[in-house]
């Protein structure tokens, strides 16, 4: 049970051929639209909480990647002119302007207005509040989603997700975590035992699944994230882990080893029927719905070594997905496309990295994604257009964020312990 375990927490832990054409890298324009951003709110406000907004806006404006951002803290007041002049740079194509204020019962309220910089032109007004000052990333990321629409550029709305993890606290001491991407919001959700592999039950992430291992039997919970109730869903001997839930939300792929081999088992939800998909005397984990969840992807130690396969569902019949790399330990799947951990050879870059590859199960393309380090946990955003991973580099950790259409990556430095496995 121990070797078990051990694998499976390793396979979560752990440019170039041409892409097929959903992950084309788009050619952007020579020069991005300048954009500044403008404080107006009064003096009165926390000057904290100005500033810490402000620097989340740049950081949130230059992850879109669609924008070239002026990070000069400027103030004015929210009606002043939209044009050059007013602290506006005469270089601005656009200028974001924010006030906010701070209620009695600890909520904040924004309003911002989006101007044409070259013409003055009022290009949006909006409103935004949150409920605890604590959640003010979630105003940022909110308001930045909203000038990417008035912008009419490709959406980002993946900003304002929750991402779930899971953190060692100490010896069988781990709980879950929510926080906001950036890792700046964080909020403790269930603590007290050995807490692991959270797993969002549904796209709107009201509720989430993970397995508690308390006198050493393994039991699934899902639980209501507003209301915090629990269910106990399915327990059992051995290894038991929600590796990932049908885009319906009626079904679900556990890792499961009543056996002590761990195999692939899909659970039905209406039914409570489970229905084992792969049938190994190895080791089959971490299952992935892919190609409308027809197919099973997983990582197997089928040739002596972790490496990404794939089954129909109702088959009997794996086909080897990846042939390169002696460790491919950790797969996500998002429609026909799979994002892969592997271990790469030492390099020009130093001592050998574990690295992120993107394939396609319909064409033989492959293209890296990383190239330093130890980059492990991938998991594909829900619009599929952006990749999330945990990086291990000269001794420390960063949650990474890959902007696929333009082949750009972005780190956010870890302050939170040992993750063992998170969720997008």
């Amino acid at each position: 049970m121990k070797k078990i375990l051990l694998f499976v927490l390793v396979c979560a832990m752990h440019l170039f051929a041409a892409p097929d054409a959903t992950v084309e890298i788009v050619k952007r324009p020579d020069r991005l639209p300048v954009i500044q951003v403008q404080d107006a709110s009064d003096s009165g406000v926390s000057s904290k909480l100005r500033n810490n907004l402000f620097k989340l806006l740049i950081a949130d404006l230059k992850i879109t990647t669609y924008y070239d951002v002026n990070e000069v803290y400027g103030i004015s007041g929210l009606d002043d002119s939209g044009r050059a002049g007013y602290g506006i740079d005469a270089k601005s194509d656009l200028v974001l302007r924010y006030q906010i204020a701070e209620q009695m019962d600890d909520s904040i309220v924004a309003t911002t207005k989006l101007f044409n910089a070259k013409s003055g032109a009022l290009l949006s007004q909006r409103s935004f509040k949150i409920s605890k000052a604590s959640h003010y990333p979630f105003m940022s990321h909110s308001v930045v989603m909203n000038v990417v629409k008035d912008t009419k550029q490709e959406p980002v709305d993946w900003m304002d997700k929750y991402i779930i993890f899971a953190r060692s606290v100490g010896p069988n001491q781990s709980e879950i975590v929510i926080a906001d991407y950036t890792l700046t919001f964080q909020q403790t959700i269930v603590k007290g035992g050995l807490n692991i592999f959270p797993k969002w039950a549904d796209k709107g992430q009201n509720n989430f699944y993970y397995t508690n291992i308390n006198n050493k039997k393994p039991v699934v919970y899902k639980v209501s994230l507003m209301s915090g109730q629990r269910e106990e869903l399915i327990s059992g001997n051995g290894m038991l882990v929600v590796s990932d839930v049908s885009s319906d939300g009626s079904k679900l792929l556990l890792t499961m080893s009543p056996n002590d081999q761990p195999d692939i088992y899909m659970y039905d939800l209406a039914t409570r029927q489970l229905n084992k998909i792969t049938n190994y005397r190895g080791v089959d984990v971490s299952g992935s719905f892919v190609d409308n969840d027809s197919r099973v992807v997983f990582v197997s130690d089928r040739l002596g070594y972790p490496n990404i396969f794939s089954t129909k569902i109702g088959s009997d019949l794996v086909e080897q997905m990846v042939y390169v790399g002696r460790n491919n330990n950790s797969a996500s799947a998002h429609k026909h496309y799979i994002v892969y951990s592997g271990r790469d050879k030492a390099s020009e870059f130093g001592e050998s990295t574990f690295n992120l590859y993107l394939i396609s199960t319909q064409t033989d393309y492959i293209r890296q994604l990383t190239a330093t380090g130890k980059n492990m946990f991938p998991r594909f955003s829900h619009d599929g257009g952006s990749v999330m991973f945990i990086k291990e580099y000269a001794r420390e950790s960063a949650l990474g964020i890959i902007r696929l259409g333009t082949n750009k990556s972005f780190h956010f430095p870890i302050n939170v312990g040992k993750i063992q496995s998170l969720d997008w």
